[in-house]
């Protein structure tokens, strides 16, 4: 599959060097400094390559968008319209703070809107960037579940793949109405900042569909 990152950062490169090493073909964009992106292009190899964020969106079969909250204007102003489907990794971060936006939405529903016709799910977002390059392809009793959320069924298949392919257990949170669940802050009752194995990941999408408070989040040794 070809996946177009804008943004290629910690998170964004990081998931590209995964889905890469998995077999998926990559094109890096939007960087203040571009020989950073090819820099980090040649040390994921030949199955990565650089472009501008216009090209990146054409490229990609998915779309990663992956930059800092204030940015994302210019990003999507030099990407030109997204289409098809965008893995949503932002959190609503400015230097003040976490952002409030109109209406209480959650921010997966506030970028969809942003993005007309395209299918956004969120993932990719809940853990460091640190984290998911330690922690990508454990074994199966210990390995990490990477959350995701949006609301079209498809779009969740193909990017639950893709979590998969990067090692890690693809959890289905629901609908944009539960993804505030996973997103900035950490907090009590937020899988936000957490790392969740497959048994408590479960237990908390339990939790969501009955409609009672998810459970603690799980200590591991």
């Amino acid at each position: 599959m070809r996946i177009g990152f804008i943004g290629a950062g910690h998170i964004g490169g990081n998931a590209a060097r995964l889905f890469a090493a998995a077999g998926h073909d990559v094109m890096l964009s939007f960087a203040r400094d571009p020989q950073s992106l090819a820099d980090r292009a040649a040390a994921i190899g030949p199955r990565a390559s650089v472009g501008t964020p216009a090209e990146a969106a054409k490229f990609g079969e998915v779309t990663m968008l992956s930059v800092q909250w204030p940015v994302i204007p210019l990003a999507l102003e030099q990407s030109g319209p997204l289409r098809g489907i965008v893995i949503d990794t932002t959190n609503q971060f400015e230097r003040r703070g976490v952002v409030s936006l109109p209406g209480g939405v959650s921010a997966a529903a506030y970028n969809q809107q942003r993005l007309p016709g395209t299918s956004l799910v969120k993932s990719f977002n809940t853990l460091t960037s640190a984290f998911q390059a330690q922690a990508a392809d454990r074994p199966a009793e210990t390995r990490v579940a990477m959350f995701l959320s949006g609301e079209d069924a498809v779009a969740k298949g193909v990017v639950s793949m893709l979590i998969r392919d990067a090692g890690f257990e693809p959890v289905d949170l629901g609908g944009f109405e539960q993804a505030h669940l996973q997103e900035a802050p950490r907090r009590p009752g937020a899988v936000y900042g957490e790392e969740y194995r497959l048994p408590a990941a479960l237990m908390v999408v339990e939790a969501v569909r009955a409609g009672r408070p998810i459970p603690p989040a799980p200590k591991y040794t």
